[in-house]
């Protein structure tokens, strides 16, 4: 297993949870999405470390933004 976190700008509700948790699914790979609203903290867990360029793509489609590290 391997396990990532980003912080996501933008989210304000838990629609935006729903939308970043759903988009960020969707990537080959990927068996866990945890989203904290509160801190704007997505921890991204896949059996393979998962390509942060999917994972940013995923959250832009959802309509937010990965904090630059």
């Amino acid at each position: 297993m391997s396990s990532a976190t980003y912080t996501v700008k933008g989210m304000t509700c838990g629609h935006c949870v729903g939308s970043v948790k759903s988009e960020v699914g969707k990537i080959a790979g990927v068996t866990d999405v945890d989203v904290d609203l509160a801190t704007g903290k997505v921890t991204v867990t896949g059996n393979e470390p998962i390509d942060e360029a999917l994972v940013r793509d995923a959250v832009e489609e959802a309509g937010y933004e990965v904090a630059a590290v």
